[in-house]
């Protein structure tokens, strides 16, 4: 086991290693880094972290697709596509998301520009409420789905009240609210401070963050996230998701080997 400087070494060693511009290209992230707007970059980024499970170029092709059959223009579709225009998402398909699906979250994404002013106002308005991350989201899961809709769709969108570790939930409000100037994470919701993000985790943070004992809670689930995260903090209470970088890293560079 590595002692806690160790450990802290090769968290920072991996995060300045991956932490950088070169790492967009292959990553989901890269679909709201096409646009400059705030609106744009919300939505294309919600919409390419819902579909970040399986073969990263099968994410990134999906995605690409997803902002094709939006003009390109992902926030000025939500808010003002025709039903013409809203048609044409019935071909969409990624695994089990399809085009009802994709349909109902461009409906629901425009009550929210409608309603509250944006996505990003949404979860910074409930942060400024609450103080209190598993409340945001929460919240967000119930305000997202408030509008009519095959069951089928939750499914697509984590519930942390379920206990779920809300992996692209986190990823993209990692993405959203993250500033540090490194030209990955691009800080847009400002009221949200770095501290309060969560860990997206999956199997892959997982089983790194056991291998370098950051983790000892064998299920991938919300407890999992509270207590990798705390341990992150233990490293840099102000922005502990940026080691979300380092772990990707560990995997990458053969931690568990």
């Amino acid at each position: 086991m590595m002692t806690h400087d160790d450990l802290r070494e090769l968290l920072e060693r991996l995060h300045n290693k991956y932490n950088r511009p070169e790492f967009i290209e292959d990553d989901p992230v890269s679909i709201p880094h096409r646009y400059a707007a705030r609106g744009d970059r919300e939505i294309a980024g919600f919409l390419a972290a819902t579909i970040a499970w399986g073969n990263r170029k099968a994410i990134l092709k999906s995605a690409r697709r997803m902002m094709t059959l939006m003009d390109d223009a992902p926030h000025d579709f939500v808010v003002n596509a025709s039903q013409a225009e809203l048609a044409r998402l019935a071909e969409f398909v990624h695994r089990t998301f399809n085009g009802g699906d994709l349909l109902t979250f461009v409906r629901s994404l425009r009550r929210l520009e409608e309603k509250h002013g944006g996505i990003g106002r949404f979860f910074e308005s409930v942060w400024e409420r609450t103080g209190d991350m598993r409340q945001t989201l929460a919240a967000f899961h119930d305000e997202f789905f408030a509008l009519d809709h095959l069951p089928r769709c939750r499914k697509h969108v984590s519930s942390v009240a379920s206990g779920a570790a809300c992996k692209r939930l986190n990823m993209y409000l990692r993405w959203m609210v993250r500033c540090d100037g490194r030209g990955v994470d691009f800080g847009l919701w400002e009221t949200i401070p770095p501290s309060a993000l969560m860990l997206p985790l999956d199997v892959h943070a997982g089983n790194m963050g056991r291998a370098l004992g950051l983790l000892a809670r064998r299920q991938n689930d919300w407890k999992a996230v509270e207590e990798i995260t705390a341990a992150l903090r233990s490293y840099d209470p102000n922005d502990p998701v940026r080691y979300d970088f380092a772990l990707f890293g560990a995997g990458v560079d053969g931690y568990l080997k």
